[in-house]
């Protein structure tokens, strides 16, 4: 079914708008809300043949999808139009004239009617709207639109009713008109608006309301800090009280060489071997790459692949618990923090096998080691993905050690400044984190809205410092260095008790765990065994997750060991539904919050057009899966985009 949102004018209307006007660059939107086809639509071509028999310049023509994407399309038309272009012809919805008369200096000519319809526009988070009336007026009030947003749908001009530029009805919403004449006159058209007939508009045809108000409701605040993201519920009500207790003693744990980003570590003790809490089991095998630890005192039993939280077998080194937890000799605090200098402390945190405690694993002493001038730290107390509550209670409960890692990474890479970032749905920890900084003039707490995926290391960077990591590009080339507050915590241990990584905070809930709570679980503990210490999951065919709702991995055997990385174990409902073919509805495109289109992903794989991904940039994706939570026609499109990015390997 086609549900577009538009038609060209008739021909006469055509020629009485493009009378007295010449050197047209033609701006087409690709019609949404269909069938998604890669195909450019015709009717800008129509409206190029039309203009061309009335003697008129084409100074060019660019076809787009979702012209009302603001974003985008700002960057889609950098440098495009072309000198000596007069005016601009719009082929779209309402939407999309509207956003190029907000972005464009030159004159707007709406080319098309938007239909009247049922349901909502394609881009229905968009600033603007449309109110679908059938009866354009845009090429009269220089493409902004009088019936959404003046508040009394006027047409002929202001009411008298403004003061200061706001209307009476609104005091915090401009004039719509006050706006008008200022463009108009900008323009020098405002003549010939003073000149036009009174404006009758059809009411009959009038459905805006149903898309205005939905609109209204939904983009409070959506581009706050960076573009798009989402809010699930948060449902972190399940154990975000609960402090984390000690997890009792495991009879084996089984170690895997690789959890961390890059190459596995190589194993440096045999079966049979005797080995003690905080030594190393297995040495970094390259550049990236970090050092294992046994996380208990007992016996090696078995150096063999085991099963691993990512589905494959990983070797694994198993040790059997003796419950002495007797320490290695290694084991022993630093110089203090203030004798020790970068190079050592990057030492220290290579030699711990400290990794990032967020999820990607990557080694933290490479971060530590940048290259470059770094001017703030940004410690991530954030902890966006639904259900989670470690980090929230290693804040609470270890502020001073979170406060000790940053200090120590500010010193490891010469940063002036520390940001410790909360998401604002975390008062208390906002509360103690202030207090405990407030005589620091070099450490500042700054609080961030509730939004996913507010703690992923590009949106934090955009957010709290204004800069954007190029694509490709690492935080390190803006000036930056992002870690976890668990990292800190870590780095902590580290230096002040000479320990290295062998335990973790984990968050253990979700609507079907029986007794949800948070645990300090050494690395190597088997995840069904934490799930029947609380109680066991309470709904037969519940979906367990290592790590948050949105980007934590299906765990199809949970007799996986707890990683460096493993920051939750959920088990939620996520029931498959079956997928219908893309729509083109465009809602994957403004919830991205790195700007790309999802929805292109998804086609190019069905098309095997590799180099279309490529060109389309799929590595910037970092795969936070909002583009999958708003999908109209429920298509797994992170499954889509891995295999994307696996099939771009093969592309010169």
């Amino acid at each position: 079914m086609d549900y577009t949102k538009y038609v060209l004018k008739d021909n006469e209307e055509l020629a009485s708008i493009l009378e007295g006007k010449d050197n047209i660059f033609v701006i087409a939107c690709n019609k949404c809300f269909k069938e998604f086809e890669s195909v450019n639509e015709t009717d800008g071509d129509e409206f190029v043949k039309f203009a061309t028999e009335q003697g008129k310049k084409i100074t060019g023509i660019i076809n787009m999808d979702f012209l009302c994407n603001q974003l985008i399309t700002a960057k889609k038309l950098e440098g495009v139009i072309p000198e000596g272009t007069d005016y601009i012809a719009v082929v779209s919805c309402g939407l999309g004239i509207q956003i190029i008369a907000d972005l464009e200096d030159l004159p707007v000519i709406a080319a098309s009617n938007s239909l009247n319809y049922i349901g909502h526009h394609g881009m229905a988070l968009t600033q603007k709207t449309c109110g679908a009336c059938a009866q354009c007026y845009l090429n009269i009030t220089g493409g902004i639109c009088p019936i959404v947003d003046c508040s009394k749908s006027l047409l002929n001009g202001q009411c008298g009713g403004a003061k200061n530029g706001k209307c009476e009805v609104d005091p915090k919403k401009d004039c719509a008109w006050e706006k008008i004449y200022q463009r108009l006159e900008a323009q020098g058209r405002q003549k010939d608006f003073l000149d036009q007939p009174v404006q009758l508009r059809d009411y009959s045809k009038v459905n805006f309301k149903v898309v205005n108000d939905y609109v209204k409701a939904i983009r409070d605040g959506r581009l706050t800090g960076y573009n798009g993201g989402v809010h699930p519920s948060e449902n972190k009500e399940l154990a975000e009280n609960i402090p984390l207790a000690k997890f009792p003693e495991p009879d084996v744990v089984v170690i895997p060489t690789s959890m961390h980003a890059g190459a596995p570590a190589t194993p440096v003790v045999q079966v049979g071997d005797t080995v003690k809490m905080g030594q190393l089991i297995a040495e970094a095998a390259g550049f990236i790459s970090a050092n294992v630890h046994s996380s208990v005192s007992g016996k090696v039993i078995a150096i063999e692949p085991r099963p691993h939280s990512k589905g494959t077998d990983v070797l694994s080194i198993v040790i059997e618990n003796d419950k002495q937890g007797t320490l290695c000799g290694r084991v022993q605090p630093a110089k203090p923090l203030e004798e020790l200098t970068p190079e050592e402390i990057v030492a220290i945190v290579k030699d711990k096998g400290i990794t990032g405690m967020g999820g990607a694993g990557f080694p933290t002493s490479v971060k530590l080691a940048p290259g470059k001038p770094i001017d703030a730290v940004l410690l991530n107390g954030c902890e966006c993905e639904p259900y989670l509550t470690a980090d929230h209670r290693v804040l609470l409960e270890y502020a001073d050690d979170v406060i000790f890692g940053l200090k120590a990474i500010m010193k490891a890479v010469a940063a002036p400044k520390g940001i410790i970032v909360i998401e604002d749905n975390k008062p208390d920890a906002i509360e103690l984190m202030e207090a405990k900084t407030a005589d620091m003039d070099d450490i500042e707490v700054r609080t961030v809205r509730t939004k996913y995926p507010q703690g992923a290391e590009k949106m934090l960077i955009k957010n709290v410092m204004k800069r954007m990591v190029p694509s490709g590009g690492l935080p390190a080339d803006v000036g930056a260095v992002v870690a976890n507050v668990s990292t800190a915590v870590a780095i902590s241990d580290a230096i002040q008790k000479g320990m290295p990584l062998i335990e973790r905070a984990v968050s253990v809930t979700g609507d079907y765990i029986k007794n949800p709570g948070n645990f300090m679980v050494k690395i190597g503990t088997n995840v069904q065994d934490i799930i029947d210490y609380c109680g066991g999951i309470t709904r037969e065919g519940a979906t367990v997750k290592m790590g948050g709702l949105m980007m934590g991995a299906v765990l199809e055997n949970t007799n996986v060991p707890v990683i460096k990385g493993t920051n939750g174990i959920i088990a939620v409902n996520t029931a498959y539904t079956e997928a219908n073919e893309c729509i083109k509805c465009g809602r994957c495109m403004d919830v991205c919050p790195m700007e790309l289109a999802p929805l292109k992903f998804y086609k190019y794989m069905k098309e095997n057009n590799a180099k279309a991904l490529l060109d389309n940039n799929i590595r910037d994706c970092f795969e936070c899966g909002c583009c999958q939570y708003i999908c109209s026609s429920k298509i797994p499109l992170v499954m889509w985009i891995k295999s994307g990015k696996q099939a771009i390997t093969e592309v010169k």
